[in-house]
Protein backbone atom coordinates (compact mmCIF):
# COMPACT_ATOMS: atom_id res chain seq x y z
CA UNK A 1 0.00 0.00 0.00
CA UNK A 2 2.83 2.39 0.83
CA UNK A 3 4.34 1.76 -2.60
CA UNK A 4 1.04 2.68 -4.25
CA UNK A 5 0.32 5.87 -2.28
CA UNK A 6 3.62 7.74 -2.06
CA UNK A 7 4.97 11.14 -2.99
CA UNK A 8 5.66 10.20 -6.63
CA UNK A 9 2.12 8.87 -7.09
CA UNK A 10 0.67 12.07 -5.63
CA UNK A 11 2.84 14.23 -7.89
CA UNK A 12 1.69 12.29 -10.97
CA UNK A 13 -1.96 12.56 -9.91
CA UNK A 14 -1.75 16.33 -9.38
CA UNK A 15 0.15 16.82 -12.65
CA UNK A 16 -2.47 14.84 -14.62
CA UNK A 17 -5.23 16.83 -12.92
CA UNK A 18 -3.60 20.08 -14.02
CA UNK A 19 -3.11 18.76 -17.55
CA UNK A 20 -6.76 17.78 -17.92
CA UNK A 21 -7.88 21.07 -16.38
CA UNK A 22 -5.65 23.00 -18.80
CA UNK A 23 -7.22 21.29 -21.81
CA UNK A 24 -10.75 21.78 -20.47
CA UNK A 25 -10.11 25.43 -19.60
CA UNK A 26 -8.66 26.16 -23.03
CA UNK A 27 -11.79 24.70 -24.63
CA UNK A 28 -14.12 26.69 -22.36
CA UNK A 29 -12.13 29.88 -22.91
CA UNK A 30 -13.11 29.92 -26.58
CA UNK A 31 -16.81 29.62 -25.80
CA UNK A 32 -16.97 31.91 -22.76
CA UNK A 33 -18.74 35.29 -23.06
CA UNK A 34 -16.91 38.60 -22.76
CA UNK A 35 -17.85 41.15 -20.12
CA UNK A 36 -19.60 41.06 -16.75
CA UNK A 37 -22.16 38.31 -16.20
CA UNK A 38 -25.64 39.37 -15.01
CA UNK A 39 -26.25 38.61 -11.35
CA UNK A 40 -27.95 35.32 -10.64
CA UNK A 41 -26.31 33.44 -13.53
CA UNK A 42 -23.60 30.88 -12.74
CA UNK A 43 -21.61 31.55 -15.90
CA UNK A 44 -17.93 32.43 -16.12
CA UNK A 45 -16.51 35.01 -18.46
CA UNK A 46 -13.33 34.86 -20.52
CA UNK A 47 -11.15 36.50 -17.88
CA UNK A 48 -12.11 33.78 -15.39
CA UNK A 49 -11.10 31.01 -17.77
CA UNK A 50 -7.94 32.91 -18.72
CA UNK A 51 -6.93 32.97 -15.06
CA UNK A 52 -7.72 29.27 -14.69
CA UNK A 53 -5.69 28.47 -17.80
CA UNK A 54 -2.71 30.47 -16.54
CA UNK A 55 -2.82 28.86 -13.11
CA UNK A 56 -3.20 25.29 -14.40
CA UNK A 57 -0.41 25.71 -16.96
CA UNK A 58 1.85 27.23 -14.34
CA UNK A 59 0.91 24.42 -11.96
CA UNK A 60 2.05 21.82 -14.50
CA UNK A 61 5.43 23.54 -14.80
CA UNK A 62 6.12 23.96 -11.10
CA UNK A 63 5.01 20.40 -10.38
CA UNK A 64 8.06 19.31 -12.39
CA UNK A 65 10.41 21.51 -10.34
CA UNK A 66 11.22 19.02 -7.53
CA UNK A 67 12.11 16.29 -10.02
CA UNK A 68 14.32 18.69 -12.00
CA UNK A 69 16.16 19.76 -8.84
CA UNK A 70 16.71 16.15 -7.79
CA UNK A 71 18.15 15.22 -11.20
CA UNK A 72 20.10 18.34 -12.16
CA UNK A 73 21.26 19.62 -8.79
CA UNK A 74 21.66 16.13 -7.25
CA UNK A 75 19.35 17.27 -4.44
CA UNK A 76 17.47 14.94 -2.13
CA UNK A 77 14.06 16.36 -1.15
CA UNK A 78 12.24 14.67 1.77
CA UNK A 79 9.03 12.92 0.76
CA UNK A 80 7.05 14.82 3.40
CA UNK A 81 8.06 18.13 1.82
CA UNK A 82 7.04 16.91 -1.65
CA UNK A 83 3.66 15.71 -0.36
CA UNK A 84 2.97 19.07 1.30
CA UNK A 85 4.08 20.86 -1.88
CA UNK A 86 1.78 18.84 -4.15
CA UNK A 87 -1.18 19.03 -1.75
CA UNK A 88 -0.85 22.81 -1.46
CA UNK A 89 -0.78 23.30 -5.23
CA UNK A 90 -3.78 21.02 -5.65
CA UNK A 91 -5.78 22.98 -3.08
CA UNK A 92 -4.66 26.37 -4.36
CA UNK A 93 -5.01 25.84 -8.11
CA UNK A 94 -7.42 23.00 -8.79
CA UNK A 95 -9.80 23.47 -5.87
CA UNK A 96 -9.25 27.19 -5.45
CA UNK A 97 -9.39 28.40 -9.05
CA UNK A 98 -11.03 25.63 -11.08
CA UNK A 99 -13.74 24.84 -8.53
CA UNK A 100 -13.96 28.41 -7.12
CA UNK A 101 -13.21 27.43 -3.52
CA UNK A 102 -11.82 30.94 -3.02
CA UNK A 103 -15.38 32.29 -3.37
CA UNK A 104 -17.43 29.30 -2.19
CA UNK A 105 -15.50 28.20 0.92
CA UNK A 106 -15.15 30.89 3.60
CA UNK A 107 -11.54 31.75 4.46
CA UNK A 108 -10.14 29.21 1.96
CA UNK A 109 -7.51 31.69 0.78
CA UNK A 110 -6.66 32.59 4.37
CA UNK A 111 -6.03 28.96 5.31
CA UNK A 112 -3.79 28.42 2.28
CA UNK A 113 -1.73 31.54 3.00
CA UNK A 114 -1.33 30.53 6.63
CA UNK A 115 -0.10 27.10 5.54
CA UNK A 116 2.21 28.57 2.89
CA UNK A 117 3.76 30.98 5.41
CA UNK A 118 4.63 28.10 7.73
CA UNK A 119 5.80 25.87 4.87
CA UNK A 120 8.06 28.59 3.48
CA UNK A 121 9.53 29.06 6.94
CA UNK A 122 10.35 25.34 7.07
CA UNK A 123 11.93 25.61 3.61
CA UNK A 124 14.03 28.53 4.84
CA UNK A 125 15.32 26.48 7.76
CA UNK A 126 16.17 23.61 5.44
CA UNK A 127 17.91 25.93 2.96
CA UNK A 128 20.13 27.60 5.54
CA UNK A 129 21.14 24.18 6.80
CA UNK A 130 21.94 23.09 3.26
CA UNK A 131 23.93 26.20 2.37
CA UNK A 132 25.90 26.11 5.62
CA UNK A 133 27.20 22.60 4.98
CA UNK A 134 30.32 23.58 3.08
CA UNK A 135 33.27 21.33 2.39
CA UNK A 136 35.75 24.03 3.37
CA UNK A 137 34.06 25.61 6.37
CA UNK A 138 30.89 25.33 8.42
CA UNK A 139 29.87 28.18 10.74
CA UNK A 140 27.91 27.25 13.87
CA UNK A 141 24.52 29.01 13.68
CA UNK A 142 22.53 29.85 16.78
CA UNK A 143 18.85 28.79 16.98
CA UNK A 144 17.84 32.46 17.13
CA UNK A 145 19.62 33.27 13.88
CA UNK A 146 18.11 30.26 12.08
CA UNK A 147 14.61 31.15 13.28
CA UNK A 148 15.06 34.80 12.22
CA UNK A 149 16.29 33.74 8.77
CA UNK A 150 13.31 31.40 8.33
CA UNK A 151 10.90 34.18 9.30
CA UNK A 152 12.46 36.71 6.91
CA UNK A 153 12.64 34.17 4.10
CA UNK A 154 8.95 33.27 4.39
CA UNK A 155 7.78 36.89 4.60
CA UNK A 156 9.94 37.87 1.62
CA UNK A 157 8.61 34.97 -0.45
CA UNK A 158 5.03 35.91 0.40
CA UNK A 159 5.70 39.51 -0.62
CA UNK A 160 7.20 38.43 -3.94
CA UNK A 161 4.07 36.34 -4.60
CA UNK A 162 1.81 39.35 -4.02
CA UNK A 163 3.97 41.38 -6.41
CA UNK A 164 3.57 38.60 -8.97
CA UNK A 165 -0.22 38.64 -8.55
CA UNK A 166 -0.33 42.43 -8.94
CA UNK A 167 1.84 42.27 -12.07
CA UNK A 168 -0.31 39.57 -13.68
CA UNK A 169 -3.52 41.44 -12.87
CA UNK A 170 -2.08 44.62 -14.36
CA UNK A 171 -0.74 43.04 -17.55
CA UNK A 172 -3.45 40.46 -18.30
CA UNK A 173 -6.42 42.19 -16.60
CA UNK A 174 -7.14 39.20 -14.34
CA UNK A 175 -8.31 38.89 -10.76
CA UNK A 176 -5.57 37.05 -8.89
CA UNK A 177 -5.62 39.59 -6.05
CA UNK A 178 -9.40 39.24 -5.79
CA UNK A 179 -9.99 42.97 -6.10
CA UNK A 180 -13.31 42.07 -7.77
CA UNK A 181 -16.14 39.76 -6.77
CA UNK A 182 -16.93 36.51 -8.60
CA UNK A 183 -19.58 38.38 -10.60
CA UNK A 184 -16.92 40.78 -11.89
CA UNK A 185 -17.98 43.75 -9.75
CA UNK A 186 -14.82 45.68 -8.83
CA UNK A 187 -14.25 46.55 -5.19
CA UNK A 188 -13.56 50.17 -4.30
CA UNK A 189 -11.17 51.84 -1.87
CA UNK A 190 -10.12 49.96 1.24
CA UNK A 191 -12.19 46.90 0.25
CA UNK A 192 -9.90 46.36 -2.77
CA UNK A 193 -6.86 46.22 -0.47
CA UNK A 194 -8.29 43.78 2.06
CA UNK A 195 -7.33 40.58 0.22
CA UNK A 196 -3.71 41.59 -0.41
CA UNK A 197 -3.13 42.91 3.12
CA UNK A 198 -4.86 39.89 4.65
CA UNK A 199 -2.61 37.57 2.65
CA UNK A 200 0.53 39.39 3.81
CA UNK A 201 -0.60 39.40 7.45
CA UNK A 202 -1.50 35.70 7.41
CA UNK A 203 1.81 34.85 5.67
CA UNK A 204 3.64 36.73 8.42
CA UNK A 205 1.72 34.97 11.19
CA UNK A 206 2.35 31.55 9.64
CA UNK A 207 6.05 32.34 9.32
CA UNK A 208 6.16 33.57 12.92
CA UNK A 209 4.54 30.41 14.25
CA UNK A 210 6.95 28.05 12.46
CA UNK A 211 9.94 30.22 13.41
CA UNK A 212 9.07 30.21 17.11
CA UNK A 213 8.35 26.48 16.98
CA UNK A 214 11.68 25.86 15.25
CA UNK A 215 13.54 27.97 17.80
CA UNK A 216 12.07 26.01 20.70
CA UNK A 217 12.74 22.69 18.94
CA UNK A 218 16.37 23.58 18.26
CA UNK A 219 16.89 24.63 21.86
CA UNK A 220 15.47 21.27 22.94
CA UNK A 221 17.61 19.54 20.30
CA UNK A 222 14.59 17.99 18.60
CA UNK A 223 15.41 16.18 15.35
CA UNK A 224 12.36 17.14 13.27
CA UNK A 225 14.44 19.57 11.21
CA UNK A 226 16.73 16.74 10.18
CA UNK A 227 13.77 14.81 8.74
CA UNK A 228 12.85 17.84 6.62
CA UNK A 229 16.41 18.72 5.62
CA UNK A 230 17.40 19.17 1.99
CA UNK A 231 20.58 17.29 1.15
CA UNK A 232 22.97 17.17 -1.75
CA UNK A 233 23.19 13.66 -3.16
CA UNK A 234 26.62 14.01 -4.69
CA UNK A 235 29.07 11.10 -4.63
CA UNK A 236 32.24 11.61 -2.67
CA UNK A 237 35.13 12.02 -5.12
CA UNK A 238 37.55 9.11 -5.07
CA UNK A 239 41.09 10.30 -4.35
CA UNK A 240 43.43 9.84 -7.30
CA UNK A 241 46.35 7.56 -6.37
CA UNK A 242 49.78 9.14 -6.57
CA UNK A 243 52.38 6.95 -8.19
CA UNK A 244 56.11 7.48 -7.60
CA UNK A 245 58.82 6.45 -10.05
CA UNK A 246 62.11 5.38 -8.60
CA UNK A 247 65.14 5.99 -10.82
CA UNK A 248 68.18 3.95 -9.85
CA UNK A 249 71.25 6.06 -9.27
CA UNK A 250 74.62 5.22 -10.78
CA UNK A 251 76.89 3.45 -8.29
CA UNK A 252 79.67 5.61 -6.87
CA UNK A 253 83.05 5.36 -8.60
CA UNK A 254 85.66 3.74 -6.42
CA UNK A 255 89.10 5.44 -6.11
CA UNK A 256 90.92 2.44 -7.64
CA UNK A 257 88.64 2.52 -10.70
CA UNK A 258 89.13 6.28 -11.09
CA UNK A 259 92.94 5.87 -11.04
CA UNK A 260 92.76 3.08 -13.63
CA UNK A 261 90.65 5.19 -15.97
CA UNK A 262 93.04 8.14 -15.63
CA UNK A 263 96.09 5.94 -16.39
CA UNK A 264 94.45 4.56 -19.52
CA UNK A 265 94.22 7.98 -21.17
CA UNK A 266 97.03 8.73 -23.70
CA UNK A 267 99.69 11.15 -22.50
CA UNK A 268 99.89 13.10 -25.78
CA UNK A 269 96.16 13.80 -25.86
CA UNK A 270 95.53 17.51 -26.01
CA UNK A 271 92.17 19.14 -25.95
CA UNK A 272 91.84 22.36 -27.89
CA UNK A 273 89.90 25.07 -26.16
Amino acid sequence: MSKLFNSKTLVRFVFITFAVSTAYTAFRLVQAPVGPIPSGQDIREKSDYALMLLQCALGMIIMLLPGILERKAKLTIPSGMIIAYAAFLYCAIYLGEVHSFYFRIPHWDTMLHGFSGGALGAVGISMIGLLNKSKSTSIPLSPGFVALFAFCFAVAAGTVWEIYEFAVDTIADLNMQKYALESGEALIGRAALVDTMKDLIVDTLGALVISVFSYVSMRRKDSWQERMQLKFNRPTPVPVPVYSIQIPLAPPIQPAMAAAEASSMPENLHVAV
